[in-house]
């Protein structure tokens, strides 16, 4: 059926065996040991106090028929009513208790969850949909705190019918055995049906996952589905993903009925039988009317848990499948590996490749006993055509990815003995298409330094211009920049972006440059900026800007993963190869001869 596919578990998700898991959900518990065991009373008192009930009125028809009395009638209403007060009080408070519990654990799990998420490098968010992550981290933590209530409502019920089953051995062994019966049938159901229930609810989590994914795509896609009018296409999509949540929800929901009514119907005919040979058992005096009543009224009582476990296998399956799918998340190995956790010193900055290997899938190289020296200080621009391997480079530097073989060092040391938290608070990271947080201007800055001051943050943002690009934010630093920094412009962002690095002083700046195009204005700010990191760091920058490359110490060339031409600006030109190809292609445009060109040309046609 066509509305399955992509439906498939993620390459992370883990099958655990029905012990494993219930071991790993008591782990959540441990540290609430002394609140669950007050927990853990309340529900046997309820269990216990809810099998009273069905006593108290099987010995009160044996009373009454010896001696029916108007006292007799008000300590039988009394003691029902204390009974049924007592047992709200208790459950009242259990359930308190619990909450507070449930909610406690969901918030570590979600915690859990999430630590684990965002400490995986990017191959992992390349590879798998954050949309789904999201449902695992808030959709499945809810539905495995939902679990927890039902499996604690299910145990009072279960204490209630072992509580029954006791009372009614002793009363008459034959008629209990009857009842008892009923059980090996229950139980080999249920083990029959767990594994289809607990298949068919995890293909519904990630059927809602997929729309959940659609939508957050969508969303944040928005405004490019309305520049290409592409809105009714963009709600195919959802709609195709939406319905096909509904209709393999209406199939796991159609699976997850079966059984309830099978169980009514065999509660049905055990009924039948108890009313027969109960009835016969009466008259022949060898049980009481009350028993009687005792033992039919106790087969609805004494199968409610069952009845009751196969009509919310939905809500509990729902529940296991969820907390598996968020210990897989959690347990999901990183694909960058640290060989050591040494907190680096202050680094100057020297980076050498030597002989790396790195590919993102089996079979497709990008970089192949790749070697590069990047002495500290360097201002190093990375040119070339798109797929040469420029921006693997620079992931590999940050430590987004693993590198297949080789070796990459800073200052000597390997890059895979570092913590990697230490270490990235050294690096300067800009990436081509500036990221902004909701919030201020000013709290974007500081983002990266969130020690430094409004007075030397406000400082530093004169330096640039005499602080010009501050008076076109409406309230300067205060600028509200909206979601993904949709409020300012791409110069703004970029300037933002940048300034965000130089209050943090990297020892290693990494610049991936826009190529969106911008005011010479902005340009000119943003040059300023770059010097003002450059002058106090290691620099590895992809250029796209023509001021980029002319300033910096060298350019190195890639084609393939490979180095093909290294040197600066002119004489890279002079050498009329490769660079000198890509400089007319992309950079020529750029510089003041081809402007004044272009001019002199349109002056000339007009004439």
């Amino acid at each position: 059926m066509g509305f399955f596919r992509g439906l498939d578990a993620e390459k992370y998700d883990r099958q655990y065996s029905d012990r494993i898991l219930f071991l790993r959900i008591a782990s959540l518990f441990k540290p609430y040991g002394f609140r669950l065991a007050l927990v853990s009373l309340l529900v046997f008192l309820v269990g216990g106090l809810w099998a009273m009930v069905p006593l108290i009125i099987g010995n009160g028809l044996d009373w009454l028929r010896n001696q029916a009395t108007s006292q007799m009638i008000a300590w039988l209403v009394g003691l029902f009513t204390l009974a049924g007060v007592i047992r709200w009080l208790l459950n009242w408070l259990q359930r308190r208790m619990l909450v507070k519990i449930i909610a406690e654990i969901m918030i570590e799990l979600a915690r859990k969850a999430f630590a684990s998420a965002v400490a995986h490098d990017l191959s992992f968010f390349d590879q798998f949909s954050s949309g789904r992550m999201l449902s695992r981290i808030t959709t499945d933590t809810r539905d495995f705190g939902n679990f927890i209530q039902l499996f604690t409502d299910l145990l009072s019920q279960v204490v209630e019918s072992l509580v029954l089953g006791i009372i009614l051995l002793r009363i008459d062994p034959h008629m209990s055995f009857l009842i008892f019966a009923l059980i090996p049938f229950v139980a080999v159901l249920a083990f029959i049906y767990r594994k289809i229930a607990r298949n068919v609810t995890q293909q519904g989590m990630r059927a809602m996952a997929d729309v959940n994914s659609s939508i957050k795509e969508t969303i944040s896609g928005i405004s490019i589905a309305k520049n290409f009018r592409q809105d009714s296409a963009v709600f195919e999509e959802f709609d195709h993903a939406n319905r096909a949540s509904y209709q393999l929800n209406v199939r796991r929901g159609l699976i997850l009925a079966f059984l309830y009514p099978l169980l009514n119907v065999l509660g049905g005919v055990m009924t039948g039988l108890l009313v027969y040979f109960g009835g016969a058992r009466a008259i022949q005096g060898v049980i009481t009317a009350g028993a009687w009543y005792l033992f039919i009224f106790s087969m609805d009582s004494f199968l409610h848990p069952i009845l009751n476990l196969s009509s919310f296998i939905a809500q509990i399956q729902t529940g296991l499948a969820a907390v598996e799918r968020i210990f897989a998340l959690i347990d999901v190995d990183p694909a960058v590996r640290q060989s050591g956790q040494t907190k680096p010193p202050a680094l100057r900055g020297q980076i050498e490749f030597k002989d790396v290997s790195f590919h993102y899938r089996e079979g497709e190289n990008i970089l192949q006993n790749f070697n590069l020296l990047v002495p500290a200080g360097e201002n190093l621009a990375i040119v070339g055509h798109t797929g040469a391997g420029k921006t693997s480079l620079i992931k590999l530097i940050a430590r987004f990815y693993e590198f297949q073989g080789g070796q990459l060092q800073i200052d000597g040391m390997d890059i895979r003995s570092f913590d990697l938290a230490a270490y990235r608070r050294q690096l300067g990271i800009v990436s081509q298409t500036p990221f902004l947080f909701s919030g201020t201007v000013l709290e974007n800055i500081r983002y990266a330094h969130p020690e430094g001051t409004d007075r030397d943050i406000e400082e530093m943002a004169h330096k640039i211009g005499g602080g010009e690009w501050l008076e076109t934010l409406p309230a300067g630093l205060q600028t509200e920049v909206g979601e993904r920094g949709a409020l300012l412009s791409m110069g703004q962002r970029q300037l933002v972006s940048l300034m965000r690095v130089l209050v943090q002083q990297p020892a290693i700046f990494i610049l991936d440059e826009a190529t969106a195009s911008i005011d010479p204005f902005t340009e000119w700010q943003i040059q300023q900026v770059l010097k003002m990191i450059l002058a106090q760091s290691t620099s590895i920058l992809i250029a796209h800007r023509l001021s980029t490359v002319k300033t910096s110490d060298r350019i190195i060339v890639m084609e393939d993963g490979q180095i093909i031409e290294e040197g600066t600006h002119l004489g890279l030109l002079k050498n009329a190869r490769h660079y000198a190809k890509l400089y007319n292609t992309y950079f020529r445009h750029q510089s003041l001869e081809y402007i004044e060109q272009a001019r002199l040309l349109e002056k000339s046609e007009r004439r």
